[in-house]
């Protein structure tokens, strides 16, 4: 794993935009249920970039591509150009990882890191929740033990840490099976450094969340293509359009965050759609 990617030189308050699960496909015309993902990506990028939000860098938390396809890594890389800004990314369930990692080397605005340390006050960790083949996630026990390193590396920084799957459930059955297999095993990691952990963002559950998971804020994001209907517990999708989320992360510990989302409902899914 890559050494920590330094911030050293930013500004008192650290501004991320977070994309999550834009579900690219190889071809122009590719479709997930009913939604054209490049375009509807586009359509994001392009808001992102309109947006006053003066942003630092951009976490990217998973399932890039759709159809296993290196291709749309490579298309992800060269939509994302246009941000000039530094884009760190993990692993979502439908991502095949040597492929991944493969596509993504060949751009330096692309970073492999996992470790950002920003400014003397904040370090963001990344950890790979996906196995390969299953929708559900799960931390291996090198994830963890990485985790663990990292959080003794600097028990003076606030952390934000960043994965694909969800750790609380949606009250969605469907969507559930598919969550984090070893939350508690994650929070026994986290518990000698509970004062320095101020959040957990993830993706995956294409759906907005600010909640609390054992004394720890979640923040989950909308997809940038299809989103579901939460509270559902046969597969359903909301009509809700295509979103983004923007945080800032205060010296103090403090999280400021807020969902963005297409002004226009130009993408929407085909509604009689059963699953993806």
């Amino acid at each position: 794993m890559k050494d920590a990617y330094r911030f050293p030189d930013l500004a008192s308050i650290v501004r991320i935009v977070q994309i999550t699960d834009p579900h690219l496909f190889a071809s122009d015309d590719g479709r997930l249920l009913g939604v054209p993902t490049i375009q509807s990506f586009q359509a994001v990028l392009d808001a992102i970039q309109q947006e006053p939000f003066d942003y630092d860098f951009i976490l990217a938390t998973g399932d890039l591509v759709q159809d296993h396809n290196r291709e749309g890594y490579h298309r992800f890389a060269q939509m994302v150009k246009p941000l000039k800004k530094p884009i760190f990314w993990l692993e979502g369930n439908h991502d095949l990882q040597t492929q991944m990692h493969n596509a993504l080397a060949l751009y330096a605005q692309i970073q492999p890191h996992k470790q950002i340390l920003v400014g003397d006050k904040w370090q963001v960790l990344m950890l790979d929740s996906h196995i390969e083949g299953i929708p559900k996630g799960a931390l291996s026990d090198a994830q963890l033990s990485w985790l663990a390193e990292k959080l003794a590396e600097y028990p003076e920084r606030n952390v934000l840490i960043a994965l694909h799957h969800n750790i609380l459930p949606t009250n969605s059955a469907w969507l559930d099976q598919h969550s984090l297999a070893n939350p508690y095993q994650l929070a026994t990691v986290l518990e000698p450094f509970r004062h320095n952990i101020k959040g957990i963002i993830h993706g995956h559950i294409h759906q907005e969340v600010d909640s609390e998971w054992l004394g720890y804020r979640i923040l989950a994001t909308p997809s940038t293509c299809i989103q579901f209907k939460p509270n559902c517990d046969q597969f359903t999708l909301d009509p809700l359009p295509q979103g983004w989320r923007e945080l800032e992360l205060f010296p103090n510990g403090t999280i400021h965050s807020r969902v963005k989302r297409l002004m226009h409902n130009t993408f929407l899914p085909d509604f009689n759609g059963w699953g993806y």
